[in-house]
Parts: structure tokens; C-alpha cells; sequence
């Protein structure tokens, strides 16, 4: 079994990639999706965050309120750090127990790590190989207007709050430029996948 990490800087489309490498068959654990289940009400990691900001998080049903929680944390790197550490030991655990599970299993042969961050343990020490999606700043800029109704002063904010696109090339096996249609990020995918 081969565990690819994908990852890149948002707007970039780490989940097109996704998308096609599970419809070439490949399983995906998307590190998103388990991050927004391990902080639903009576998990772990919803606790820890109400101990550590407090039950104004929480909205009137005593879920987490992801706004609010965005509010408190942008621009506060003291308080996102906290967040990122609370919420990714659980997704890590997760991302583990899934891999052990494949592994044990043998059902499939490639596994695909959707992962926003690069973190060092539970992602780059598990892949085989790093795939890095990325597409030039316009390009990014656009598709997060688009796909988040956001204007274009707030698509730079989420821009300039991640890791460079530098950092994330560093940690690349592989460089997956999407400035083109799907069609094309497809053929590259497939041409990638033959390699490996």
C-alpha cells in the first residue's frame, strides 16, 4: 500500500485532486473532515477548546460556533496555535488508526492524505510521498472568491494567513501546477500515477 500526502496552499485544489485520485480508485482521508468530527459536541478535542476559550464558542445548541471561533483566533497567533494544537493530536490519532486499519486490511492500494497543513507527525512522516498542488495567486485568489463568496481583500487575508507557497515546495516529491481546466490537472494526475 502507498500513502501519498497532498497538500498546498488554499485555492490551489488539493480536493480536485483528491476527487480524481478517488475516482482512479484510491482511498482518501481528507484531514478537513475529520478535523470538523473530532470537535463535534461530547468528542475530546470540543472540550479541551471550551476549556481553553471559554463557552462562548458554543452556539444556543451547544455546538461549536465555527465563526466565532475564526473570529477569536484570526490574527492571534498565540490562539490559533492553540487551536491547531488541540484539534490535530485528535485528527493525527484518527489519520493513524485509519492507516493502521488500511494496512491491516489490504483493500487498497493507494491511500491519499488531503492535508491543508503539512504537519510533520501523523502526515509527512507517514506518506511515501508528498504531492504539493499549486497554482499561481490570481488563479488562487479567484477560485476563493468564487467558491467562498469572499471579496478579494478577504481571499488575500486567507492567503496571507497560511504557510508560503515556498515553504509548502520544499516539502514537495512531487509539484502539481493547476492553473489549467480539470481535463488537464487529470492528465497530469494520470502521468504521475504511472510514474509511481
Amino acid at each position: 500500500m502507498k500513502v501519498i500526502g497532498v497538500t498546498g496552499p488554499i485555492g490551489s485544489g488539493k480536493s480536485t485532486v483528491s476527487r480524481i485520485l478517488s475516482e482512479a480508485g484510491a482511498f482518501i482521508i481528507d484531514a478537513d473532515k475529520i478535523a470538523k468530527e473530532v470537535v463535534c459536541k461530547g468528542k475530546k478535542a470540543y472540550q479541551e477548546l471550551i476549556d481553553y476559550f471559554g463557552r462562548g464558542i458554543l452556539n444556543p445548541e451547544e455546538e461549536l460556533d465555527r465563526k466565532k471561533l475564526a473570529a477569536i483566533v484570526f490574527g492571534d497567533n498565540e490562539k490559533l496555535q492553540a487551536i491547531n494544537g488541540i484539534v490535530h493530536k485528535y485528527v493525527v490519532e484518527e489519520i493513524i488508526e485509519q492507516i493502521d486499519k488500511l494496512m491491516t486490511d489490504k483493500s487498497y492500494d493507494l491511500v491519499v492524505l488531503d492535508m491543508p497543513i503539512p504537519v510533520k507527525h501523523g502526515f509527512i512522516d507517514i506518506a511515501d510521498e508528498i504531492w504539493v498542488v499549486t497554482a499561481d495567486k490570481e488563479t488562487r485568489i479567484s477560485r476563493i472568491m468564487k467558491r467562498n463568496g469572499f471579496d478579494r481583500e478577504e481571499a488575500l487575508r486567507r492567503i496571507n494567513a497560511q504557510m508560503s507557497e515556498e515553504e509548502y515546495l520544499k516539502l514537495a516529491d512531487h509539484v502539481i501546477l493547476n492553473n489549467g481546466s480539470e481535463k488537464q490537472l487529470g492528465e497530469k494526475i494520470r502521468d504521475l500515477l504511472k510514474k509511481i
